[in-house]
């Protein structure tokens, strides 16, 4: 899954960053492309407080509209971890590649990656939804 292409900034939240991470941990030796990639994305994402993140920023629980640029095809789906997406077409876990190449993107933006045959496909963010972030006062 590594790629040669130059990918773009990500942004990740401090919170998202450190769970993530326990989870490539947790999958290093059942599935280690993804882990590789996943590790990767960490290691060149910006880390950001959530409450400091763009609101157009694709965060783990994001509702992302992105098209597949190679087929124009335009998917909506939930990004989510692997335990909460129990096989639903509205959902997408962070755990396959598509779901690795969306985190941290923001509207607009588009990235090159490999489907698990290893074919290169391009996909690019059409818009973001999520949850407003509340602070505590």
């Amino acid at each position: 899954m590594t790629q040669s292409v130059q990918r773009p900034p990500i942004t990740l939240s401090s919170t998202d960053f450190e769970r993530l991470d326990n989870l490539i941990a947790a999958i290093e030796r059942s599935q280690p492309d993804v882990a590789a990639y996943l590790s990767e994305e960490l290691d060149r994402a910006k880390v950001a407080p959530k409450e400091d993140l763009p609101e157009k920023l694709v965060v783990m629980g994001a509702d992302v509209t992105f098209r597949d640029d190679m087929t124009g095809d335009v998917h909506h789906k939930q990004l989510v971890y692997p335990d909460q997406a129990h096989g639903e077409d509205d959902r997408l876990s962070i755990l396959t590649p598509v779901g690795a190449a969306l985190i941290g993107l923001s509207e607009g933006q588009s990235i090159d990656w490999h489907t698990r045959s290893g074919e290169e496909r391009r996909l690019t963010i059409l818009k973001v939804a999520r949850l407003p972030v509340h602070t505590a006062s």
